[in-house]
């Protein structure tokens, strides 16, 4: 069974590989050259141009890519399941499906599973992560993807950016609020609801913030002994083993494991962003 992902997962570069998962690039322009993310471009280079006043762009995986490994699947007669980054923030879900529906036509009894994770980030890699280890245990093709599309949900994400101008570039909040934020050093809380990136509060500094985006770790995801948590940042190691030490002092979670967001993300984000990543309560491991 051939598992399929795309960069906008946040996994380091040596886990695809590892771990047999096929890494479908997004893709970012900087300084007018285009690069794939993870691949040719290092999120590090993103972080640094963006203080030197660069603004990178993004684009979706490329459709003749899809179409590459897409084809390559059915002509091996192979299972294989595409977790795709959330169709709200990105156009690749829909390509898929475009293409999927484009090689049916010509290899019918292609059996090829894309799943919307509606996840961003190591939220998204978490499911990645769960198909993998499902695989690994030998799970059948028809319930790692039923698995998967019923775990994806469950992912809560929380997180908070050290500058809401970047996303005041890329229209995810008004200009007016970047502005305001910025003058009063508030930093917003967001979450991802349905896909969809929503501001649910406001914290003045990033201290309260962090210690806000606790207890609301605590409303949403309850007992965390059996969980492993998620952290993702943006060229902040120092802030996000912070966050590291804070959530197993108050949790004790299983694991923690941080990653840097990648470019395509970051490229959104702008530097200084922590995001923590969970299962809610009705996850059943």
């Amino acid at each position: 069974m051939k598992i399929f992902t795309d960069s906008g997962c946040d996994l380091p570069k040596s886990y695809y590989e590892e771990n047999d998962v096929v890494l479908l690039p997004l893709r970012v322009q900087l300084n007018n050259k285009e690069y794939e993310d993870v691949i040719s471009i290092d999120s590090k280079e993103v972080y640094d141009g963006i203080r030197q006043g660069a603004q990178p762009k993004t684009s979706q995986v490329s459709p003749e890519l899809f179409l590459k490994h897409f084809e390559e699947l059915a002509k091996n007669e192979e299972e294989g399941i595409y977790i795709a980054f959330s169709s709200e923030l990105s156009g690749t879900y829909s390509t898929a499906q475009m293409i999927r529906n484009q090689v049916l036509e010509q290899y019918p009894s292609l059996k090829l599973v894309i799943i919307d994770s509606k996840c961003a980030s190591l939220g998204h890699g978490l499911v990645v992560e769960e198909a993998v280890r499902l695989r690994n245990l030998g799970t059948s093709f028809e319930d790692v993807a039923s698995r998967i599309s019923a775990v994806a949900p469950q992912i809560e994400h929380l997180f908070t950016v050290e500058d809401l101008d970047y996303l005041a570039k890329g229209g995810r909040v008004s200009k007016a609020s970047a502005f305001l934020g910025g003058l009063l050093s508030i930093k917003p809380i967001l979450n991802v609801e349905d896909g969809k990136l929503v501001p649910i509060e406001k914290s003045r500094g990033r201290k309260k913030a962090l210690n806000r985006m606790l207890d609301l770790m605590q409303e949403r995801g309850g007992n965390f002994t059996n969980k492993i948590v998620g952290i993702s940042h943006s060229d902040d190691m120092a802030f996000a083993n912070e966050a590291k030490a804070s959530i197993q002092e108050r949790f004790s979670p299983q694991a923690v494991q941080i990653t840097m967001i990648g470019s395509a993300i970051g490229s959104h984000v702008g530097p200084g962003t922590i995001a923590i990543f969970f299962t809610n309560k009705s996850y059943e491991g």
